[in-house]
């Protein structure tokens, strides 16, 4: 009798263990669950998603101005006209040179020679007097020979780029190139150098707002963030912030033909982001 109430003694406390352990599994399993289901993979499916826009905004001042022009020659050959590029260029670089601005930081952009033609009409035959009767109006011609394409000479064009660090030289570097005769000069075109930095700085400003937002209406709403189902990013562009005073004008020799004073104003670099929430 002591042997069967043992035995029982020791299936109640195997049974007992049994169910522990599976009290202890079934709870783990359960906690697992939910961890799972709030770090869901990026390729479940969303049920419930709500999205918020994001903005950031960071401004700089330029450091990198960019002029270009165009040196024209024409002549009754080729040769001719590439003589008179070539010595306009040469004058050019010449000056860039003494002004400090790299070979690197000089680019042809484009060469063209092109013929030059001029359109010329033909003589029309002179009128003939009726004979018939003296002291009539001449006829006109029932015919006028059509007029031809006559090659002039050739045209020459060089565009060249210059990249300059040195912003305050900007106005000096166009004065001169205009006094060599170059005539067809475009720019500045004022940027940051080394934008991605500031994209970035950008981007987390906008990646901030937007999740701010969020927390502050998924309270609101009395619902949860679950995790992040996507993200887009447009803008992420510079926006030119004119000056209101020159900021160039410093250092340059006032002459009779002064160099121009070119405000750089600041650059404004924007991100808009998207962010899009799966909710509880």
């Amino acid at each position: 009798m002591e042997i069967l109430n043992n035995e029982k003694s020791k299936l109640v406390g195997v049974f007992f263990s049994l169910m522990i352990i599976l009290c202890v599994y079934f709870g783990v399993k359960t906690i697992s669950e939910i961890k799972n289901y709030d770090n869901l993979p990026s390729g479940a499916t969303a049920v419930n998603t709500i999205s918020f826009d994001g903005k950031g905004e960071v401004s700089a001042t330029p450091d990198l101005a960019t002029i270009s022009f165009t040196i024209t020659g024409d002549a009754k050959d080729v040769i001719g006209a590439q003589t008179k590029v070539t010595t306009k260029e040469t004058a050019v670089l010449d000056f860039l040179n003494k002004n400090d601005i790299a070979k690197s930081d000089i680019k042809t952009e484009n060469y063209n020679s092109s013929p030059q033609y001029q359109y010329l009409n033909s003589a029309c035959p002179q009128p003939m007097q009726n004979q018939s009767y003296p002291g009539s109006a001449p006829n006109m011609p029932t015919y006028c020979p059509p007029g031809k394409q006559v090659l002039t000479g050739y045209e020459v064009s060089e565009n060249i780029s210059v990249k300059i660090h040195d912003i305050t030289k900007t106005g000096q570097l166009i004065k001169g190139v205009g006094d060599i005769g170059i005539s067809n000069i475009s720019g500045p075109n004022f940027s940051i150098e080394k934008e991605d930095a500031l994209k970035e700085q950008a981007r987390k400003i906008a990646i901030d707002d937007a999740k701010s937002k969020a927390a502050a209406l998924s309270h609101d709403l009395g619902v949860r963030l679950v995790r992040i189902v996507s993200f887009s990013e447009n803008g992420n562009y510079p926006v030119p912030m004119y000056a209101t005073k020159d900021m160039m004008s410093g250092g340059v020799a006032s002459t009779a033909t002064p160099a121009p004073a070119l405000p750089t104003g600041e650059n404004k670099i924007t991100s808009n982001v998207t962010i899009t929430y799966e909710i509880r």
